[in-house]
């Protein structure tokens, strides 16, 4: 009896333990030390069954750093172990497979959380989640997009890039010497307390470079509180910028969850310091409110927050500034944009786009950055407001936030954590290009083979129009640079005494390609002859039709380039028809051709003769009575040119 008492006094304790140190692992969680509580809740984890509260809490911890691979592992133990978890947590790990790219399975999932959560509008449409939609999010072939990290990132988390009148403000561990002190560190990730940095901008052989980092002054920054996220009014006064909730004792509240909140600050420009930092009167310490943005007129300001009564976790809010200083009461931004998971980090941009990050809809994993049209939101329009993922090279696998662009100069900033970066969030700058091509290659005479000079070659556009000209030199080479990637175009040869030729093209979609296209022009003067394509009259008549007229402009241009020029005109059938017949009609057509040049501006004297032959000079052996193919008979059909005197 003694031994089974003291077994269970044992296993008593033993679970006592491992309950006090889940709550031990709890205050770390509260405290977003996420790293300690992981090694603590699975401490805990081998002194008791697997809870679905430990697996989850496990799960969080590695979620909340962007361990997806240690995540998923902790999220599939409890939805495997559990299968009536709550479906957020499915949702969750159908983040950390895309993340990892593993977007068949994170499909399959998707479709358990659909059938566990009809409504949630995160996923309105499963077919929307297809291979080839991802395929299209992450292919760059026609993203015309520079990114750089930037050097002021360091081992640590730097992120936000809001750039002001050539000042750049950025959010950062960053500090000039490593740490030695523990005390310095935060426990969520081991790293020093975030602060709001500022750089000065400026171009350089195109290339933008950075001053030294520094702290704004201490009114803005404190000792062992997070600032950051800062937006700033178009005269340069206000700034309004996040910091951790604190009171007058500089002791951090927590919400009635146990977690520290996030509040909305304000402050004013005093010669070159931030000063008088107020407390913007619609935060709570029972809810965070952060990351304010204004609209470009600033009469409004947006913000994030997870007080009660929004459509998920975090949603986007906005309020109104009025002219004497005081707000409105924040709306939600409504279901359009916000879902049941979390939507982060808003900025307006100057043509009044709106974009934010969020882990809802057709996304590569955790944070994607999306864009939607804001003045369709507060004209309030009918039409469904349209959400864009930015896709790559701006969205990865991983968290992909605080977008900003200057839509004057297309160039911006954005944070990651993704691979390949100097720390946990780096700063990425990119700038947006239009890819340009060029076209190049040689005018030939197709019958010399021999490079032509004197060649105007054109540039055209997909509607005909003409972008751009060159005349070519001895070489008969001609360029042009800077044309745009995958259109259609068409370069057009001409030269005087040449028939024109034009070859029509499409561009690729790679920017710096080259096309190469090389023109062969086919001379009009062989020999003593004048020679242009067949003209064709009318059965039974010798009036020049529209197509004629046409070719003969080639025997007008050449006789204008040699004023001296003198030809007779002859004029051939085939051998089919009486040949009395033939010969007059042939010869009405040799006279309705002279006389069109002479309409053209021809003088009399140079047109020696226009004759017709009739079928007296078969070219073949398609003579009367012999039975030949159209295109046999064709060949005897024709005009001649011939030239007479020495012209040049």
């Amino acid at each position: 009896m003694k031994i089974k008492i003291i077994s269970y006094l044992v296993l008593f304790l033993f679970v006592q333990q491992a309950v006090a140190q889940t709550k031990v692992a709890d205050n770390f969680f509260r405290d977003f030390s996420y790293e300690k509580a992981a090694e603590l809740y699975k401490e805990a984890l081998k002194k008791e069954d697997s809870t679905e509260y430990i697996l989850k809490r496990i799960g969080d911890s590695y979620f909340n750093i962007s361990k997806v691979e240690k995540a998923e592992f902790w999220y599939n133990k409890a939805i495997t172990k559990y299968p009536t978890i709550d479906p957020e947590y499915i949702y969750k790990y159908i983040q950390t497979l895309r993340s990892q790219k593993k977007y068949d399975l994170a499909n399959e999932y998707l479709r358990d959380f659909k059938l566990k959560n009809t409504k949630d509008k995160r996923i309105k449409d499963i077919e929307v989640f297809s291979m080839e939609n991802y395929n299209q999010l992450t292919n760059t072939e026609k993203v015309y997009v520079d990114t750089e990290n930037l050097e002021l990132n360091t081992q640590y988390s730097d992120f936000g890039g809001y750039e002001f009148k050539d000042k750049m403000y950025f959010y950062s561990t960053w500090v000039k010497d490593s740490i030695t002190d523990e005390k310095e560190l935060y426990d969520w990730n081991n790293e020093p307390f975030l602060n709001i940095f500022e750089v000065d901008t400026k171009i350089e052989k195109a290339a933008k470079t950075f001053s030294e980092p520094q702290k704004l002054n201490s009114s803005i920054n404190t000792k062992d509180d997070h600032e950051g996220l800062v937006t700033i009014t178009n005269d340069g006064k206000t700034m309004y910028f996040t910091r951790n909730n604190v009171n007058k004792k500089e002791k951090r509240k927590y919400s009635k969850e146990g977690t520290s909140n996030l509040k909305i600050y304000k402050a004013t420009l005093s010669g070159e310091k931030w000063s008088n930092v107020v407390e913007l009167p619609f935060n709570n310490d029972a809810y965070s409110c952060g990351a304010p943005a204004l609209s470009p007129d600033n009469k409004t300001l947006y913000f994030v927050s997870d007080m009660e009564g929004g459509f998920g976790q975090t949603d986007l809010y906005k309020v109104s500034i009025k002219s004497d200083g005081t707000y409105g009461v924040p709306k939600n931004l409504g279901a359009e944009i916000n879902t049941e998971g979390n939507e982060k980090f808003p900025f307006v941009a100057k043509d009044s786009t709106l974009y934010f990050s969020s882990d809802a809809n057709l996304n590569l994993g955790l944070l994607d950055i999306f864009e939607t049209n804001l003045l369709k939101i507060k004209r309030n329009d009918s039409t469904e407001v349209f959400i864009k993922n930015l896709g790559a090279p701006y969205n990865s696998p991983f968290d992909d936030f605080c977008y900003f662009i200057d839509t004057e100069t297309q160039s911006g900033y954005f944070s990651s954590n993704r691979e390949g970066g100097k720390g946990g969030d780096d700063i990425y700058a990119f700038g947006k290009y239009e890819c340009k091509q060029t076209v190049s290659g040689v005018a030939y005479d197709k019958l010399s083979n021999k490079p032509l000079d004197k060649v105007r070659v054109a540039l055209l556009d997909i509607d005909g129009k003409v972008i751009d000209t060159y005349f070519t030199e001895k070489d008969g080479k001609y360029e042009f640079k800077d044309i745009a990637c995958d259109k259609t175009f068409t370069v057009l040869g001409e030269r005087v005494i040449y028939r024109p030729d034009k070859q029509g093209f499409v561009t690729s979609p790679n920017n710096g390609d080259e096309t190469t296209i090389d023109l062969y022009l086919d001379p009009l003067i062989v020999d003593n002859e004048i020679v242009i394509n067949p003209i064709y009259f009318d059965y039974n008549k010798s009036d020049i039709r529209t197509d004629a007229a046409y070719e003969l402009e080639n025997i007008v241009a050449v006789m204008r380039e040699h004023p001296k020029m003198i030809i007779k005109i002859e004029s051939h059938t085939d051998a089919r028809g009486r040949d009395a017949y033939n010969l007059k009609l042939s010869d009405r057509r040799a006279k309705s051709t002279r006389d069109y040049l002479y309409s053209r501006g021809i003088e009399d004297g140079r047109i020696q003769s226009a004759i017709g032959y009739g079928e007296s000079q078969i070219l073949n052996h398609c003579t009367n009575g012999v039975k030949c193919t159209d295109k046999e008979h064709e060949e005897n059909r024709r005009s001649k040119f011939i030239i007479t005197n020495q012209y040049k």
